[in-house]
């Protein structure tokens, strides 16, 4: 088990916003937290990332208490928030950079992971130049090189149109087996979900709590065929009922 939460507890004021979130992700794991816009999944993740306290409860990276302390998981938003004066291969080397890395080190490392990304002849570009699922891929590699163990990942295609976004959710199932990548995201799409997870966590209530957890049991990567299945759609049916 290479990320645990155990018993998340988050109020601001008189709101109490998670009640005892336990979660856990295994090494190489894909997995999905499920939820409506609001319930909480993106302070849930802003706690996993050491970005909030949590008034209760720990987390644990290979069973080190990491709770409240930032830098060691890979945490993406929702936007790419690319910096737009600066190329694409100083804004991947830029979280080694923050970490003390010389620049010129900085590059070489980052660039060494271009042709593996799909980025290759993009380094001297700007943000501007690439098309919305290049810019995706550059983001996702920066956040990679934030570390290399575990990524939050935080609506992370939502911004993507659909033939984009199937596109970049197949090449991201790769790059992540190739790396050896553990993965933790947030959606409120549950084909989506479905499609992509090996378990999913459905976060639902206010306060929020976790009130389900899905083994999504069929091999992936999963096709158009499988959306169409009978087992897709009682998948469907099923979250449906507990959203």
């Amino acid at each position: 088990m290479i990320l645990q939460a155990e018993h998340i507890t988050k109020a601001y004021g008189d709101n109490q916003v998670l009640q005892d979130i336990s979660i856990h992700l295994e090494e190489g794991e894909l997995v999905c937290v499920l939820g409506v816009s609001g319930v909480g999944k993106t302070t849930l993740f802003n706690i996993l990332s050491g970005l909030v306290l949590p008034d209760q409860g720990q987390i644990l990276l290979e069973n080190e208490d990491v709770t409240g302390k930032t830098g060691n998981l890979s945490y993406m938003l929702q936007k790419d928030l690319l910096l737009q004066h600066k190329t694409v291969l100083d804004n991947v080397a830029l979280p080694l950079v923050l970490k003390g890395v010389k620049k010129k080190a900085a590059r070489e490392q980052a660039a060494a992971y271009f042709k593996q990304f799909g980025l290759e002849g993009t380094e001297l570009k700007y943000p501007s130049q690439l098309s919305g699922g290049m810019r995706q891929r550059a983001a996702l590699l920066r956040t990679y090189m934030c570390g290399d163990r575990v990524a939050l990942l935080d609506e992370p295609f939502s911004a993507l149109d659909t033939l984009t976004r199937t596109a970049v959710q197949e090449w991201y199932l790769g790059v992540m087996e190739e790396i050896k990548l553990s993965t933790l995201f947030i959606t409120h799409d549950i084909d989506e979900a479905i499609l992509l997870s090996d378990r999913i966590y459905i976060m639902s209530g206010k306060p929020a709590i976790i009130s389900e957890e899905l083994v999504i049991e069929e091999p992936k990567p999963r096709d158009g065929e499988f959306l169409l299945s009978d087992t897709f759609l009682a998948y469907k049916r099923k979250i449906k009922s507990l959203l």
